[in-house]
């Protein structure tokens, strides 16, 4: 990895353009050690991580994801389970609602910035429909929740920066 974290965090921007290129296997499982190293609630670690390079099953996430097209052209795409009973263990119904989905959305940041500091492009998808991706990667919806796919390939294009609100709108001190 060649990129600052600051750097990474300054850098990253959602790509839905990829070359035509694979992903080194080892780099794609680094991604992934990346997520695994994510902060989480009590050190649960309520998640699974699907690491998809199949064809056949980037088209049904594509598809799962209201046919968002550059899921299935990316050469690889992660999609991020939550385990809700592993939070739910030790935290009730806080842990099951709350918990497993920070935890998990934080292991997607990690990942996200571990890709750019590779020099990767990626897109933090949301938008699915959950039980079909479930289907798609052959996980039993109610064990498994998908909160996220993570498309991931080299860049095509470099978007443009887009606009962010100034620190002032965003950050109350209270001292």
């Amino acid at each position: 990895m060649t990129g600052d974290v600051i750097d990474c965090i300054k850098d990253r921007r959602s790509v839905r353009r990829y070359e035509d290129r694979e992903v080194p296997l080892p780099t794609l499982q680094r991604l992934v050690e990346c997520g695994r190293l994510a902060p989480s609630a009590g050190n649960r670690q309520p998640w699974h991580f699907y690491l998809v390079t199949s064809d056949r099953v980037r088209k049904g996430l594509s598809a799962a994801a209201y046919d968002q097209l550059f899921v299935a052209q990316a050469p690889a795409a992660i999609v991020v389970c939550a385990e809700p009973q592993t939070s739910a263990e030790r935290y009730g119904s806080r842990g099951e609602a709350l918990y497993c989905l920070q935890d998990t959305a934080a292991a997607v940041q990690n990942m996200l910035l571990a890709a750019t500091g590779y020099g990767l492009g990626t897109c933090w998808v949301g938008a699915f429909d959950e039980e079909d991706v479930a289907k798609a990667i052959g996980v039993d919806h109610n064990q498994r929740r998908p909160v996220a796919i993570i498309s991931v390939g080299y860049p095509a294009h470099e978007p443009a920066p887009r606009p962010r609100r100034s620190l002032d709108e965003v950050m109350t001190l209270i001292d």
